[in-house]
Order: structure tokens, then C-alpha cells, then sequence
């Protein structure tokens, strides 16, 4: 079996070029499949495991597909020349994986009706464009409970990319199961407006730390966050992958973005004529969200409430965005007795108490 991958060439910002250099397997692959990163491959984190799942489909299918993919491409003008380019080298499926690349899909989806675009964690979709997302907000909210028992300030620090509702619904989780243990519990949160700067991400830490948080998380693509929780000698949670590697002493866990089932699934249906479009939420009962092996700072008490805190989520008995829940300023968003919707979550644009 052949192993294809065609990297895109990066200048500046964004990819100046889309294909750079390929080995061809013996006969011509039925589905060429393209993905399109924000940030680069070996980023250990978000970017990293939507890789994983592309070479799962490439072990999976073998000479019937041709994977490759572009990384570091900026959004705007940048995503919409690759996604363009791609569908002009004869791509038959692509799977662009930022929020912010949405609208450059489907601008270019019109102009390619025969294409098969799939559009990571958005809301929009078309008749060749399917929206496929995850539900990180579940790990976040074990990580909050671990943090709830395992806090000696009561402060978490939360390095965050951009303020869309992706992110803040898991920071509004991770809060909330965090001051069901400690209701005093509060969560600083800076905002870097970028998936990926290495620099910012860690003088953010470095300031919550500075703040009294004594457990950090993020979300962010890159790993700075976790090794200035190494450094410090504080404790904290990694993000999209397990990066106990790069801090075995600080990481409790890490929330696992398991992407390879979707990809593989979806891959077949194109390959038989079955790809219909469509929107899906995949979460921890899908095995599609999954939490890291414990570090040694995780007690055993925090380990037995990680544990039922996953099996909860699994069978439907805990719902993390079950009201009351009251919003920053007091404001009762989610009363009680209700559970907010999937299209309400989704939507989510205010911070809870506690941050």
C-alpha cells in the first residue's frame, strides 16, 4: 500500500502554493481527499489530531484515496485561494477544519458543485457542504471538575483563541462544573485572538499564574500553554491532544479530539455514492471526544470524579448546560429544570458566573 501526502508550501501568512512534490501509488486513486489546516501538523494539538484522522483514512482505504493537505493557511483570501486551488487540481472531497474558513467554503462551494466540502465546527451547510463538529465542551467540563477538587487558590487561568461560541461554551463549562465542587471558584480568562502564537500564549500564562491561578488550561492550538505550567511547577489540562510528553509532571489530563471515525466514515460514503450533506455533533458517546490517561497530579478522589464525570456525560445523566445557570452579570439565562438546546449552545455568546 501506497502512502500519499502532498504538503502545500507556506509563505508568510498563508500557503502560497497548494501542491509541492507527491508520491504516486501504482494506479490512479479512485477519491483524491484534501484537508486544510489553520495551523501546522506537528503542533501536538488541534491541527495535529485532524492529521491523525487523515492518515487514518489513508491506512484505511490505501490506493482507493490520495490524502494530502495545506497547512498554516490564514483565513480569509488565504483559505479561499487554497480551497480553490484544490478543487481545481481535481480534488473530489475536501475538509477544511476551522471555524473561520466557513464562509470561504461555501463561497467556493458554489463555484464547485460536483465537489464534496466538509466544513469543521461552523453552522452553515449547502447542498455539497456538510458541517461536522465535536463536543469539546464535555472534556472541559471533567477538566473543571478535576480543577474544582484540586485548586488550592480557587483560580483557574484560561488562555483562549477567539471569542466565538465554540470556545466560550467550554470555558462556560469547565467553570460550572468547577464551582459545583467549589462555588467560589473563578476562572481568568485571556483572550489571544489567534489559533496559534506560541509568544502570546505563554506570556498569557505567565500573567494568570502571576494572577494566582494555580491551574491553567486553554484553547489553543499550540502546546505553550502546558509547558509554561511545566516550567512554573503548577498543574493544568492539555487541549485536542495528549501532551503529558510535553509536561508530565503539570497535565492532570487532556481532552482528545478522536476526528479518524468521522473522516473514515465519511470518506466511505463518497467512495460508494452515498455522501449526503448534513450537520453532526459527535461527542464522548460517539468515542469521538476522549480524556488522557491520568498524570501523577490527579488524587484518587479526582480520578473517581473524572471517571463518573465521563460516564455521566456518555449515558446522558450529566448535562453540563442544565439550568439554573446564571450569566456573568446575574442574569438567569437557563432556568432551572431546563437544558439548553444543541442550536442554543451553539449560539452561545455570554460567560457564565465565575469568570
Amino acid at each position: 500500500m501506497a502512502l500519499i501526502t502532498r504538503r502545500g508550501l507556506v509563505a508568510g501568512a498563508g500557503a502560497a502554493g497548494v501542491l509541492a512534490g507527491s508520491v504516486h501509488a501504482s494506479a490512479a486513486p479512485r477519491l483524491k481527499v484534501a484537508w486544510v489546516y489553520t495551523g501546522p501538523v506537528a503542533d501536538m494539538g488541534y491541527t495535529f489530531e485532524h492529521d491523525q484522522g487523515r492518515q487514518a483514512v489513508q491506512s484505511h482505504f490505501g490506493d482507493a484515496v490520495a490524502t494530502h493537505f495545506v497547512e498554516n493557511v490564514a483565513e480569509g483570501p488565504d483559505c479561499e485561494r487554497v480551497l480553490r486551488q484544490l478543487a481545481e487540481s481535481g480534488d473530489g472531497m475536501v475538509f477544511s477544519t476551522s471555524f473561520g474558513f466557513m464562509n470561504s467554503v461555501i463561497r467556493v462551494a458554489r463555484q464547485f458543485a460536483d465537489i464534496k466540502f466538509e466544513q469543521a465546527t461552523g453552522y452553515k451547510t449547502a447542498a455539497n457542504v456538510a458541517e461536522y463538529n465535536l463536543r469539546f465542551y464535555q472534556g472541559r467540563w471533567v477538566c473543571g471538575v478535576v480543577a474544582g477538587m484540586l485548586s488550592k487558590t480557587g483560580v483557574a487561568g484560561y488562555v483562549a483563541a477567539y471569542p466565538i461560541p465554540e470556545v466560550i461554551m467550554g470555558i462556560n463549562a469547565f467553570t460550572l462544573a468547577a464551582r459545583k465542587i467549589n462555588p467560589a471558584f473563578r476562572v481568568k480568562v485571556i483572550w489571544i485572538n489567534s489559533w496559534v502564537d506560541p509568544g502570546k500564549e505563554a506570556d498569557a500564562a505567565k500573567s494568570l499564574v502571576d494572577q494566582g491561578a494555580d491551574i491553567l488550561t486553554d484553547h489553543m492550538d499550540s502546546s505553550a500553554v502546558m509547558q509554561m505550567a511545566e516550567q512554573r511547577g503548577i498543574l493544568g489540562f492539555g487541549q485536542s491532544a495528549d501532551r503529558s510528553a510535553i509536561a508530565p509532571h503539570a497535565q492532570l489530563t487532556a481532552i482528545i479530539d478522536n476526528w479518524a471515525p468521522y473522516y473514515v466514515q465519511r470518506v466511505q460514503s463518497a467512495l460508494e455514492g452515498t455522501w449526503a450533506t448534513g450537520s453532526v455533533w459527535l461527542g464522548m458517546k460517539e468515542g469521538m471526544v476522549k480524556m488522557a490517561p491520568y498524570g501523577p497530579g490527579m488524587t484518587p478522589a479526582a480520578r473517581v470524579a473524572a471517571d463518573t464525570a465521563v460516564a455521566g456525560l456518555v449515558d446522558g445523566s450529566v448535562q453540563p448546560f442544565a439550568g439554573p445557570i446564571a450569566d456573568a452579570s446575574g442574569t438567569l439565562r437557563v432556568p432551572a429544570g431546563t437544558v439548553m438546546t444543541d442550536a442554543e449552545v451553539l449560539k452561545m455568546d455570554w460567560m457564565v458566573q465565575g469568570t
